[in-house]
């Protein structure tokens, strides 16, 4: 049973994985990169909590014991006791292999887990970053981590059995639901999803119908819970280029192509609700 959790990275998706952990009882070890991204981060897992409280889905006593287990660090260098560390860091490959690089020096349990919450990228590519690619694989959250119930879990050829076992019985410890990916870019939800966003994106970007209008087609006459522009936003388009970067990266499909509109709102720091401005406009925390 793994307790002692390592979270690298306290963006939307760090933080989020860091409250899940500590919410099921785990010892929750987190880092980002300098004082400032700290601040942020536990700024973040506070909102969150304080929130939970006040809907009702936390006692403030049971906020208060969750966030006594995490302890934030400015050194990665503490994670040596980790029997699991996932990097939430930027959705950038070379980023990701280096940080699984450097952990692989750092971490000295013999059998513990090295993974990554990457949304695209190949698990066996980030693995050979380290010298136990057995023990690395993919656990791939979804946004918000607290409200959504699937993770991936995505073994590459090299992934042991074990290490696949240990990290489905981690994911249900934490009350989620583990789907086995398989180790392609896009893994299962990607796959069907981004394709998707980049349609609705290119229908924006040709004048064919207003933002709202998509959405509200979406919302209202298929019943999805949010239109695409609005769940791009909130992934964080920036993280929706990376990812039709690798699968097209991989696949060469035209459907994979990022639209020129997506590129000009990332090159112009228009990232969604974490920027407070995407295809609509949202107040920062």
């Amino acid at each position: 049973m793994i307790n002692r959790v390592g979270v690298v990275g306290c963006g939307q998706m760090g933080a989020g994985i860091a409250e899940v952990c500590a919410r099921s009882g785990l010892d929750v070890l987190v880092t980002d990169e300098g004082p400032g991204g700290l601040k942020r981060g536990r700024d973040r897992i506070d909102v969150s909590f304080a929130r939970a409280v006040k809907a009702g889905k936390v006692t403030a006593e049971d906020a208060q014991a969750a966030l006594a287990r995490i302890t934030f660090t400015e050194s990665l260098d503490d994670f040596a006791d980790r029997e699991l560390v996932i990097e939430a860091v930027a959705e950038i490959e070379e980023v990701k292999a280096s940080v699984l690089a450097r952990l692989d020096e750092i971490v000295t349990a013999p059998d513990a887990i090295l993974a990554s919450n990457t949304s695209s990228f190949p698990i066996m590519r980030l693995g050979t970053s380290t010298t136990r690619p057995a023990q690395v694989l993919g656990v791939h959250f979804f946004n918000p981590v607290p409200v959504l119930k699937l993770v991936e879990v995505i073994p590459s050829l090299a992934t042991s059995d074990e290490t696949v076992k240990r990290a489905e019985e981690f994911v249900a410890s934490l009350g989620k639901t583990a789907v086995v990916a398989p180790d392609r870019a896009g893994f299962v939800v990607n796959s069907l999803l981004i394709p998707y966003l980049l349609a609705a994106i290119r229908m924006a970007e040709s004048g064919f119908a207003a933002p709202e209008a998509i959405d509200d087609g979406m919302v209202l006459g298929c019943a999805h819970p949010m239109g695409p522009l609005r769940l791009s936003d909130l992934i964080g388009l920036d993280t929706v280029k990376a990812a039709a970067e690798a699968m097209y990266a991989e696949f060469k499909e035209p459907l994979y192509t990022p639209p020129a509109l997506l590129l000009r709102m990332v090159e112009a720091g228009r990232l969604g609700r974490k920027t407070g401005r995407g295809f609509y406009e949202y107040a920062t925390v």
